[in-house]
């Protein structure tokens, strides 16, 4: 099988997969303690936890905590629920669910448009009673890369808190300028169940999760073996970051050529190389995706397939439903090879070619 399905999740790292396993277990069966019990076979847990809060912090802004959560969607919640009540929330048209949801859940939503290339400037007014502003880095359906230095200047002028959906972004770019920032693990080649919001110094969060508050600002057990995980890959990330960045663009421009005949969705400059979101007018993609069974690519975002929803983010962006409906998202990364992608290439083009396309 090919997969080219980056956005969705990435491949484990080894080296993330050789550090979980020394806490599941152990060569000397001593190494499944719980991170926080006072005793020694605790505090070696404890002490593998604070290593990869280092490691992956390391990433991310100084002068912030790091808080380990279950995936990046809770890691939203907690910040938006977790940092005030009541006024309104500002946030681009092109969100993912778990920031567009919990926005609306909360109330007073307000949305804020983006271009046909797919990028949410900052001229365009936010609410008098704002008290949040959530602007992703990266898309995960688009790849387009948002002015969030911007934003984040912006809302301090509105007295407003800013938050970056940094799971696209993380290991792969600079990110700054943020009061709280959520990540996920399996989006940069760590474990799945794993995330982590970075909370500006400063900021106060009211827990959403209550009990033995074991990280301070959420209640729970911690997995070593996953936290370890996670950082072993951030760490990993940092390391190979230019050589990361320098392979995926190798890649993207030899999909462009492999994929001239098909029209990119969104901006082509400010974007993730990454991703590869293109349509082909009159496609029917439930048909290619059946036809393509051993490549691994995407009809639209992983969170929303299968709900028959046309992609709001491609709606936001200028497409027609129709437009939309006929668009598939390929993403490659770390371990895509250029053989790989040009095969993968290939029997999506032929069966293409099948549609009369």
């Amino acid at each position: 099988m090919i997969y080219l399905d980056y956005q969705s999740t990435t491949p484990l790292a080894p080296e993330a997969r050789d550090a979980m396993l020394r806490w599941l277990d152990g060569p000397d069966g001593t190494a499944f303690g719980n991170p926080h019990s006072p005793h020694k076979m605790g505090r070696q847990a404890k002490a593998g936890i604070e290593l990869a809060r280092e490691r992956v912090a390391a990433l991310l802004p100084p002068g912030g905590r790091v808080i380990f959560t279950g995936n990046a969607c809770e890691a939203i919640n907690l910040a938006m629920r977790g940092s005030g009540s009541g006024g309104s929330i500002a946030m681009s048209a092109i969100e993912h669910a778990a920031v567009y949801d919990t926005a609306r859940a909360l109330g007073g939503a307000h949305i804020l448009n983006v271009s046909n290339e797919g990028l949410c400037n900052t001229a365009q007014d936010v609410p008098d009673d704002c008290r949040l502003i959530a602007v992703m880095q990266v898309n995960n359906e688009i790849g387009t890369i948002q002015p969030t230095v911007d934003w984040h200047r912006k809302a301090k002028e509105a007295g407003a808190l800013f938050l970056i959906d940094a799971v696209q972004a993380y290991g792969k770019m600079e990110i700054t300028h943020a009061d709280m920032i959520a990540i996920s693990a399996h989006k940069f080649h760590g474990p799945k169940g794993i995330g982590a919001l970075w909370v500006r110094d400063g900021v106060e969060l009211d827990p959403q999760i209550t009990g033995g508050m074991q990280e301070g600002d959420r209640s729970g057990t911690l997995s070593p073996a996953l936290v370890a995980g996670m950082g072993a890959a951030a760490h990993l990330a940092k390391e190979q970051r230019q050589r990361d960045g320098e392979h995926t663009l190798n890649l993207w421009n030899r999909a462009r050529e492999l994929f001239s005949d098909w029209e990119l969705n969104g901006g082509e400059d400010a974007r993730w190389q990454g991703n590869l979101n293109m349509r082909r007018e009159g496609l029917d993609v439930n048909r290619l995706m059946s036809e393509c069974r051993n490549v691994m690519f995407s009809a639209g975002s992983a969170c929303a397939s299968g709900s028959g929803k046309t992609s709001h983010v491609l709606k936001a962006i200028g497409l027609s439903d129709a437009q939309a409906k006929s668009s598939i998202r390929v993403g490659f990364g770390r371990y895509t090879t250029m053989e790989q992608l040009e095969e993968g290439a290939a029997a999506i083009n032929a069966a293409v070619k099948d549609q009369g396309l």
